[in-house]
């Protein structure tokens, strides 16, 4: 029987049959997904089960929220605030992953800190960045900060203490000095790293949007939930959370397409 063939985390080929499903391109197979959970979404609506509202119903409360200025408004607000907090977030993990990664040192002073704070909950810091920050924008993209960092900085630290030591020695024993060793082949092996780092970064920033909200926020789509959730109002709840999860996989999306572009040239195992 003619197959692909998989590799699972020991090594082992794993046979993959060719079937008429295999050949139907992925974004086919996505459509037909998102179309059986919206089916399921219209069957479970109709059995009336509390606590899930029909599509019809949140898509109603979508229009209601369009038509009054409120969903774009709320929108940009809260892209304005995961963006802002995602590119400072991994502008700080970057050089810090590679500083810990390539010099023992500052990998024993500043790696223990790392695995300490990762352990505390952004949410847990809003009295702090109220204290130190006031009520304004500083404190929530602060939040979305600490949780874009501390998600980001141990995957790529992770990608420039795996690099192949193969690869390392043969440079040096090319006369290559430790900055262009660090230059052509830590930071070039450590690149998916960094796309991976940023990708998890970015999924924990919308994750901590609606806590980022709660610091005094007068718009956004984590404050427009926690308001509809004082009201009971499941639709505009729901309309939120697909807003979110719509604009997340979006963004996701951009950042596959540019790892594709930027490092396609990297074998893929």
């Amino acid at each position: 029987m003619s197959g692909r063939s998989n590799t699972d985390g020991g090594g082992t080929e794993i046979p993959e049959a060719e079937s008429g499903v295999t050949r139907i391109p992925s974004w086919v197979l996505n459509l037909i997904s998102a179309g059986v959970a919206i089916a399921l979404w219209f069957v479970i609506g109709a059995l009336g089960i509390r606590g899930i509202p029909s599509p019809f119903e949140v898509l109603q409360a979508g229009i209601n929220a369009a038509q009054k200025g409120l969903l774009w408004t709320d929108m940009l607000a809260s892209f304005r605030r995961v963006t802002l907090g995602l590119i400072l977030g991994v502008l700080v993990a970057i050089p810090t992953a590679f500083i810990m990664g390539w010099y023992r040192v500052a990998r024993a002073i500043v790696e223990p800190w790392i695995q300490f704070l990762r352990t505390v909950p952004p949410i847990a810091l809003i009295p702090l960045v109220i204290v130190l920050f006031g009520i304004g924008e500083t404190p929530k993209v602060m939040i979305i900060f600490f949780a874009a960092f501390m998600t980001s900085v141990i995957s790529i630290y992770q990608g420039v203490v795996d690099t192949d030591r193969t690869l390392i020695n043969a440079a040096r024993v090319l006369g290559a000095t430790d900055r262009q060793v660090f230059l052509k082949v830590v930071v070039p092996a450590a690149m998916p790293f960094v796309f991976v780092g940023v990708r998890i970064a970015l999924a924990a920033s919308w994750g901590t949007l609606i806590a980022s909200e709660l610091v005094a926020a007068q718009e956004g789509l984590g404050y427009r939930m926690q308001i509809a959730g004082i009201y009971f109002d499941l639709p505009t709840i729901y309309f939120n959370i697909l807003v979110i999860g719509l604009i997340g996989y979006a963004m996701d999306r951009l950042l596959q397409a540019s790892e594709g572009r930027l490092i396609g040239w990297q074998e893929r195992k």
